[in-house]
């Protein structure tokens, strides 16, 4: 397909490319306004600055390169599906909702608060966020890569999640998520994967209080545990297998736990049927 090409340009107001298709802007700025390029199609975006307010809103395919996108271009991809994202900065508060097949690579987005909410077919390879309170709230299909993470209660309610070579930084991390698993990675945060079913954490280390509590079908192959991670597993069904020790364990409902020491087990009479974890402590054993 031959693209049109608008290069060097400035744009300001109120839809100043309203229903554009197969256009490649070139060093574009989109200055104050709303809705700069919505209901577009087939769009190449490399080295633009957009300082307007949701710039990309229903667009179907487009790709964005070495842009930058300020503060005042907040929710600016919304209702759009297709995006390939690269070597970019996004400086702006709540982006990409409901979006379909979306994949950023060697993206920043330092407040990522509110961000990547029912999402679909997400993919991130090299991509740092901070102050990311609430990210990834009912999306789904996600695979992500080298990946640095800041900001409470991420990932709450996603399905079918693959997440590799990661470090997250989150209370209330997955829950009630559905299929995650995660990889090599370091999680840090308090009460990580409350309600969840299907977490799957291969080669991880987990810091924060009473982590996996209330949990279905919790698997743990080769992590280690923070000293700060107490009251682990209360009324989940759990098979772990620990690297190291276990402050604490409370009351898991079902399923195996072993470490080479646990500090304290509570079985008390609040304990929930069927009650039969195995729990084993190889230094005793």
């Amino acid at each position: 397909m031959i693209m049109e090409t608008i290069k060097d340009k400035e744009f300001g107001g109120e839809r100043p490319l309203f229903a554009t298709h197969g256009v490649r802007l070139e060093n574009v700025t989109i200055h104050t306004g709303e809705s700069a390029i919505k209901e577009c199609s087939d769009i190449e975006a490399v080295r633009c600055r957009f300082e307007g307010k949701y710039p990309f809103w229903h667009v179907d395919g487009f790709r964005i390169h070495d842009c930058v996108f300020t503060e005042g271009a907040r929710a600016a991809l919304w209702y759009s599906h297709h995006l390939l994202m690269t070597d970019t900065q996004v400086d702006a508060p709540k982006m990409f909702r409901e979006m379909t097949d979306l994949r950023l690579e060697n993206v920043r987005i330092p407040d990522a608060q509110e961000t990547l909410w029912h999402c679909a077919g997400i993919t991130l390879k090299n991509v740092e966020v901070a102050h990311a309170d609430y990210l990834f709230m009912h999306s789904s299909d996600i695979r992500i890569e080298d990946y640095r993470q800041q900001g409470n209660y991420s990932f709450q309610y996603c399905r079918n999640v693959e997440i590799r070579h990661a470090v997250i930084d989150s209370k209330d991390a997955f829950w009630n998520t559905e299929n995650v698993t995660v990889y090599d990675s370091e999680l840090s945060g308090e009460y990580l994967g409350w309600h969840s079913r299907n977490l799957r954490l291969v080669n991880c280390r987990i810091s924060g209080t009473q982590p996996l509590c209330y949990a279905h079908g919790l698997v743990m192959e080769n992590c280690t545990m923070a000293d700060d991670c107490d009251l682990a597993f209360e009324y989940s069904s759990v098979q772990a297998t620990i690297s190291g020790n276990i402050r604490s364990v409370k009351n898991p409902r079902t399923g195996s736990i072993t470490a080479d020491r646990i500090g304290e087990i509570i079985l008390d009479r609040n304990i929930k049927a069927p009650a039969d974890c195995e729990i084993v402590e190889r230094e005793k054993a």
